[in-house]
């Protein structure tokens, strides 16, 4: 039976949406009474060139129960089956509105959890596109991702916590050390919850190179498939410089370089950067 791979648009997989015919449902970006789809008529740099001129961060929502169903149906005019991916339900209702919509298809759409948000997310999202591919089952794709998702290893590190701040994730105070002392702190996901890791301090490069050296020390056992360095449309030269330092640390099959979309971007701001990949027990 044909199966289709969705995913909502957090998973930010740029080019390789495509290239591996993977379905994206849209989440919304609001900038104030304007209402935008992400990926599809908004850009990050609209969203810096709002947050600039207003200082209020962008809103986002999740489709609606009604939004999913009429993506589902869609989807199975393309395939006998979908599985569907969504950013972890702790960071939104976007998990949610999808499981009840699948009850409405007779057990032909599944969602999963990722547990993630971002590549991580696109990390899974792309491993069932693997398995799809190889002409694996539904059973077999499911089993699988459900044993990989706690193994994600979904972090980054934020040029600026100005965003975290305006989205309330972050104090005031926090917000004001780290721009007066220079830190970046780390960000992971964990369980699927969004948590504070180690504090790094000093410009952007210097930062990331820490960073990157601390995944290897941390993930001696990695699967080589692949890893994502995903960022907020940060300066070339700090993701040359990313990609450089992963080659010399790590040995990856590919290293796929994407760019945040507007949900991820809206919460995090400008120059942000992650390197993400699945590690080994």
């Amino acid at each position: 039976m044909a199966i289709r791979i969705t995913s909502d648009s957090t998973c930010d997989l740029s080019h390789l949406v495509a290239e591996r015919d993977i379905g994206i449902m849209s989440l919304k970006v609001n900038l104030d009474m304007d209402e935008y789809y992400d990926g599809v008529n908004i850009t990050p740099e609209e969203i810096f060139a709002f947050v600039s001129k207003t200082g209020i961060l962008p809103k986002t929502s999740a489709p609606s129960v009604f939004d999913y169903q009429e993506f589902f149906e869609k989807q199975l005019t393309l395939a006998d089956e979908v599985l569907h991916f969504n950013i972890s339900q702790k960071s939104s209702v976007s998990h949610n509105n999808a499981v009840t919509a699948a009850k409405n298809f007779n057990g032909k759409v599944r969602v999963i959890d990722s547990m993630a948000l971002s590549s991580g997310q696109g990390l899974l999202v792309v491993k069932a596109a693997d398995m799809r591919d190889e002409g694996k089952s539904m059973d077999e794709i499911e089993e699988t991702i459900l044993s990989l998702r706690e193994r994600v290893n979904t972090s980054f590190v934020p040029d600026s916590l100005d965003y975290l701040y305006k989205g309330g994730r972050v104090s005031k105070m926090t917000m004001y050390g780290a721009n007066l002392l220079k830190i970046h702190p780390e960000i992971y996901m964990e369980k699927g919850q969004l948590l504070p890791g180690k504090k790094y301090r000093g410009k952007m490069s210097v930062c990331i190179k820490q960073y990157i050296e601390d995944l290897h020390a941390k993930y001696p056992n990695y699967d080589k498939t692949r890893c994502f360095v995903t960022h907020s449309t940060a300066d070339p030269e700090l993701v040359e410089f990313a990609i450089e330092k992963v080659k010399e640390l790590f040995h990856f099959d590919k290293i796929e370089v994407t760019v945040a979309g507007s949900i991820v971007t809206s919460h995090c701001g400008r120059n942000t950067l992650g390197v993400l990949f699945i590690y080994n027990d």
